[in-house]
């Protein structure tokens, strides 16, 4: 008769092709139980937008299946995103798991835009996601999802807007935010809305906190950096080696802070027609060849220039929802899926050593 020992011996040798670990000592099989050649266990997966889920769940079912004496596999397949930020009770945001800054090294680049797509994808497999505009000078993220201006209080917080299974905050949902209002601020109130935007919403349980970082290395980023544990920061910018560089300086910003790079996303990188598809790389091509091997950070993947990312950007419908199996909703859920998996890579290596 088959035991439990042979089948978690069997299970260890699934390696997780990110994590580079085997499944079981990961802790991702759950209740193993075996009847009569029947086993009986949860599948708890890292993250439900992981791109190897679908791998790793059929390797599971093909090793397990091939046990001598088993008559009958009932696997049930969860997920459960890990913590990639160290929590402490006294900490501003306790429930969630992880903070993934979006930052730009200058305006024009699309940031908003990814930042609201990528978003909407993590939200769309099944994860809690949070949306955080932190760019207080020229809020666009309401107009993105068009949402209109007016806050809820309870209990002594701010109750964030939600759409499409995401919510929403921003300084464009204040009451006084109309088009005739032109807010001039300095550092310290800046830095004052930032902790407010953490302390006194009421976001819940989060799997994801996208939060929509101005361009530049100003007060809002280093105000983000010093009050809240962030996983990791994704640098967007476009082909163009000067936009790179300038990129790439408000990551080692980050990267002085200790706050790791998950990587960089490639916006505008080619040119989709709407007619028939081809492509064409209008501001030159071999950005990811460029960007790892100069800069040395991961490469997320390439956003493409499409009409109809930017117009649903201006009217407040994302591609995400308006087109989801589109090619440009393609590109924006696999970065999504790539970023997830390297959120639990940096989520996975800071829970090993904190055993250690």
């Amino acid at each position: 008769m088959v035991n439990v020992d042979e089948v978690l011996s069997t299970l260890k040798t699934v390696i997780d092709p990110e994590l580079h670990r085997d499944i079981v000592s990961m802790g991702m099989i759950k209740d193993l139980n075996i009847n009569d050649g029947k086993v009986v266990f949860t599948l708890e997966l890292t993250t439900p937008a992981c791109p190897f889920n679908s791998e790793i769940e059929q390797e599971v079912r093909e090793k397990v299946n091939a046990i001598n004496g088993i008559k009958d596999l009932d696997m049930k397949v969860t997920a459960r995103v890990m913590e990639g930020r160290s929590i402490s009770a006294e900490e501003y945001l306790p429930q969630v798991k992880n903070v993934i800054a979006v930052a730009s090294g200058k305006g024009g680049v699309g940031k908003s835009t990814v930042a609201v797509n990528i978003a909407l994808a993590l939200a769309r497999t099944g994860a809690k996601v949070g949306l955080l505009d932190a760019d207080i000078y020229g809020p666009s993220i309401p107009l993105m999802l068009n949402l209109n201006p007016g806050l809820d209080a309870y209990d002594n917080k701010i109750i964030p807007h939600e759409v499409h299974n995401l919510k929403v905050m921003s300084f464009g949902l204040t009451p006084q935010q109309g088009e005739q209002n032109v807010g001039i601020w300095r550092g310290p109130i800046i830095s004052g809305i930032i902790k407010q935007f953490l302390t006194d919403v009421k976001w819940g349980e989060l799997d994801y906190l996208i939060v929509d970082l101005p361009p530049g290395t100003g007060d809002i980023p280093l105000t983000l950096a010093q009050t809240i544990p962030i996983t990791g920061v994704i640098v967007v910018t476009t082909p163009q080696d000067a936009a790179m560089n300038i990129a790439l300086k408000a990551g080692l910003m980050f990267q002085k802070l200790d706050i790791p790079i998950i990587g960089v996303i490639e916006n505008m990188s080619h040119f989709i027609c709407p007619h028939c598809n081809k492509e064409t790389f209008v501001f030159g091509s071999g950005g990811e060849e460029k960007i790892s091997k100069k800069f040395n950070v991961d490469f997320l993947g390439q956003i493409p220039l499409h009409p109809k990312i930017m117009t649903g950007s201006d009217i407040g419908k994302p591609v995400l929802i308006t087109e989801p199996n589109s090619p440009q909703a393609d590109a924006f859920k696999k970065v999504a899926m790539i970023t997830a998996g390297k959120i639990s890579v940096i989520a996975a290596e800071m829970h090993t050593n904190a055993v250690q």
